[in-house]
């Protein structure tokens, strides 16, 4: 088996991307205090044409060293907004019909693989600060809580860890 070269890769150009149907999938991300954390979360997004990021709160925006360090460009491709208060923003989206799905670990929480989609429905993915997780609050707002099923010593998993394993799922699962 040879490795593939980046020539090889056949990826979008950046207007191809952004000319590109959308997974109806949007990334809100809650307070989040890592530059880094939010970089991967862009490049994340890149890799499965998700719709758009909102940066909510304490979450940096680009342009920044460190967000573009991890980013790799993907600033550039996929489309985000700031947005100062997550409880608006989810409000506002649930009149668009969109589901709310907070990644969480909570009292009656959907374990990730035995989530279903609804290859017709828009689903926003509310990924929670590094230590306090998603709020209480936008946790109460959620249609649903979905859980990462875990079987180690430790209680959670890195944000943009939780991101691409999650994005992923809801990417293959809408995809097929």
């Amino acid at each position: 088996m040879r490795k593939l070269k980046n020539s090889e890769l056949d990826r979008l150009s950046v207007d191809a991307f952004k000319e590109a149907k959308k997974t109806p999938i949007i990334i809100i991300l809650d307070n989040i205090r890592s530059l880094n954390n939010i970089g991967s979360v862009f490049r994340t997004s890149d890799a499965f044409l998700i719709e758009k990021i909102y940066l909510c709160g304490i979450t940096a925006t680009p342009p920044h060293k460190d967000i573009h360090k991890t980013a790799l460009g993907s600033t550039d491709t996929v489309a985000w907004e700031h947005v100062e208060n997550t409880i608006d923003l989810i409000e506002k989206l649930k009149t668009e019909s969109v589901k709310i799905c907070s990644i969480e670990q909570a009292e009656n929480a959907t374990m990730l693989n035995d989530f279903k989609v609804n290859k017709n429905t828009k689903y926003a993915l509310v990924f929670g600060n590094e230590v306090k997780g998603v709020s209480q609050e936008v946790v109460n707002a959620s249609d649903v809580v979905i859980e990462i099923p875990q079987f180690g010593t430790k209680h959670s998993l890195n944000i943009s860890v939780s991101c691409g394993v999650v994005t992923w799922d809801l990417f293959s699962k809408l995809e097929h």
